[in-house]
């Protein structure tokens, strides 16, 4: 039952993957931001969902991120 389960969602994430794919996410960007990380990983995470109209964004303006120190 494992086996199957892992398979399941094996093909759930390569899914996801292939959209994010077509999405150009892994364009090869230099400049890569919390956004672009957030929106691949949500995609491919989301799976065939995306094909269903999920179209999952992250909103990164709201992160608290602490400031180095000095």
């Amino acid at each position: 039952m494992r086996g199957l389960i892992g398979l399941i969602v094996l093909i759930w994430l390569l899914i996801g993957a292939f959209a994010a794919y077509q999405r150009d996410y892994f364009s090869g960007d230099d400049d890569v931001s919390c956004k672009d990380v957030g929106d691949t990983a949500l995609t491919i995470v989301a799976g065939p969902l995306n094909y269903f109209g999920v179209n999952p964004k992250v909103d990164c303006s709201k992160v608290d991120v602490p400031e180095p120190s000095s």
